[in-house]
């Protein structure tokens, strides 16, 4: 799986090592995000992109609520040392969720059904910002069950049909880009910046929630 690009080009902080005292952040399996101070601790699947931050008397530091130090933890592991890198907080976040499964999706390619309902008008109300924006299509019935859970739990959101708006399509291909994840199913989820593959209530609920 190719890693998210959108790092901030500045010097990156010396090596951590197994003796460096860290707290590790990274997602679960179901999807919420977690941190433990046990390396090891952290789930497999879950390894390859993982936020730290460093406890009393280390020198790795929380940067800011925008930009943070993330780890290959598999390297951290079996070397005993690694480099971090500085990216921003939603490239973490999308980048942690690209390594677990997808959420219920179609693929964007292969035999179509039906349209769905047509009654899909943005649950934001006018001049609202949508805290998501659902890229999907018509025909996707995990699309139509991620559009009823926004709207049932009204979050304010905006529907863009990436296969009859080719804007719609092209601005979901920079950001997928961007990530360095694939764009090759719908539903995909852009929540506040971080982009969820597929609908997974309990990893939406993740991410909307300030953690």
């Amino acid at each position: 799986m190719p890693l998210p690009s959108k790092a901030r080009t500045e010097l990156p902080p010396r090596k951590v090592d197994r003796n460096s005292a860290l707290l590790f952040t990274y997602v679960e399996p179901n999807g919420v995000f977690a941190t433990t101070d046990q390396a090891d601790k952290v789930p497999e699947v879950a390894r390859q992109l993982v936020r730290i931050m460093g406890q009393a008397k280390s020198a790795v530091q929380w940067r800011n609520n925008s930009n943070v130090d993330v780890i290959d933890l598999r390297e951290l592991l079996a070397d005993g040392q690694t480099q971090p890198r500085v990216m921003s907080r939603e490239a973490f976040e999308t980048g942690a969720l690209a390594q677990l499964p997808p959420g219920d999706s179609c693929p964007r390619t292969g035999p179509h059904g039906p349209p769905l309902r047509e009654d899909r008008e943005p649950a934001a109300s006018q001049g609202e910002l949508p805290l998501v924006i659902l890229y999907c299509t018509r025909w996707c019935d995990a699309c139509e069950t991620a559009r009823q859970y926004l709207a049932s739990n009204q979050i304010p959101f905006t529907f863009r049909d990436v296969e009859n708006d080719a804007s719609a399509a092209r601005e979901l291909q920079q950001k997928s880009s961007g990530f360095g994840i694939l764009a090759d199913r719908v539903p995909i989820l852009d929540v506040r910046g971080r982009l969820l593959v597929g609908y997974d209530g309990t990893r939406l609920d993740g991410l909307l929630a300030d953690w």
